[in-house]
């Protein structure tokens, strides 16, 4: 995983906005239409191509493929992996309940009426992941400008877990605990690529107004510890050095008035073997928070790679305001620039069809944080 060096480098949390012809074909998927893997193939070619020429405009250093292959950044497991089948209705977070009841639109309810686990879980081919990476790797060397580092995203086992139900195993745990060691197989095909693998996690923090809003928060801590603990078993043959972990509370521009606070997850955090920490700090339920890390300093080998553009709203930040952020963030880490990266809040095409924020300004952010990030690193002495 590359440091800052010279100066900041910037990033991205992974999805990034699909065309509404891919989108259609996903959305009549997910309802459990046939599509035609033909049609859509060129489609995914096409769109991967636009989305890593388009970060490479932009001055992104550390890119990916944008999940155009994906439905949404978790459930594309299921195409992936036997023991999935049905659906069931996700519970929706609590400030949506309370105080926004029906007025969230979204156009491909995939995570809404999200898959069961019916059987045994099993990864047996790994061809969608083998090509996934290969294409981004073929892609990114076709482009004029040469990115500093490629990563591919992969959900982790809490994420599967909260998002499917368990209909088959005996315990919640038994069944995390199996896709994690079946899930191992695609973290470890990623990196044998040469790429930077990012674990998704939300589950370690937005799941607490989600599948556990109801329970106490001694309940939720214990369950971010299972997710933790299943993480690391599936990662136990990887270097820490070539993963990070992006935990985040939900990319929903909503109130977030019952998210856990950053100070009650960030120490179960720092349990997980990974070289750096992909976290929310430009929210601005949590831009605050930047505090907590002087509480609880981020261990000497991990990196901060550090949201500093909203992924929820078309405002597009100035690059001062992205400096500033920075400039937080490196005080957060005791002062030291090369544990710090620019990055995103979050995904900004997390689910096939749910847009919060209109492609064009998506590019439009990225360009502003690569001009904070190159006027922090001037302030910082680079």
């Amino acid at each position: 995983m590359k440091r800052s060096e010279g100066r900041i480098l910037t990033t991205h949390a992974g999805s990034l906005p699909r065309p509404q012809p891919l989108v259609d074909l996903m959305a009549a998927r997910s309802r459990g239409e046939t599509v035609d893997q033909d049609a859509v193939n060129p489609l995914v070619e096409a769109s991967t191509m636009e989305v890593i020429n388009k970060q490479a405009e932009a001055g992104v250093d550390i890119g990916n493929s944008g999940e155009q292959a994906r439905v949404s950044f978790s459930t594309y497991v299921t195409s992936r992996m036997s023991g999935f089948g049905g659906s069931w209705a996700r519970r929706g977070h609590r400030d949506y309940a309370e105080l926004m009841g029906d007025r969230i639109i979204r156009p491909v309810d995939i995570l809404g009426n999200a898959p069961v686990c019916i059987g045994p879980v099993g990864y047996e081919e790994l061809d969608e992941a083998t090509k996934e990476c290969d294409d981004l790797i073929r892609h990114a060397s076709a482009t004029s400008a040469k990115f500093q580092d490629l990563f591919m995203t992969a959900a982790s086992p809490g994420i599967i877990g909260t998002t499917i139900r368990n209909d088959y195993y005996a315990t919640y745990e038994e069944f995390v605990m199996s896709v994690a060691e079946e899930m191992r197989k695609e973290y470890e095909l990623i990196v044998s690529k040469g790429l930077t693998l990012q674990l998704d996690c939300p589950d370690l923090a937005m799941e607490r107004h989600g599948a556990y809003q109801d329970e106490p928060l001694s309940v939720f801590q214990e369950v971010v510890r299972l997710h933790i603990r299943a993480i690391n078993h599936a990662v136990r043959n990887i270097p820490a050095e070539n993963i990070r972990l992006h935990v985040c509370w939900g990319n929903t521009e909503s109130p977030h008035i019952y998210d856990v606070a950053l100070e009650d997850i960030l120490p179960l955090l720092y349990e997980a073997k990974v070289g750096a920490l992909v976290m929310e700090m430009a929210n601005p339920r949590h831009a605050h928070e930047h505090k907590v890390y002087q509480k609880y300093p981020l261990p000497k080998d991990m990196l901060l790679v550090a949201g500093v553009i909203d992924s929820k709203t078309n405002y597009v930040e100035h690059p001062e305001v992205v400096a500033d952020r920075l400039e937080q963030a490196v005080k957060a880490v005791g002062n030291d620039p090369t544990r710090v990266i620019a990055c995103t809040d979050c995904g900004f095409g997390t689910s096939a069809g749910m847009v919060r924020v209109q492609p064009m300004v998506v590019w439009e952010k990225l360009k502003t944080m690569r001009e904070g990030a190159e006027l922090a690193s001037r302030t910082l002495g680079w």
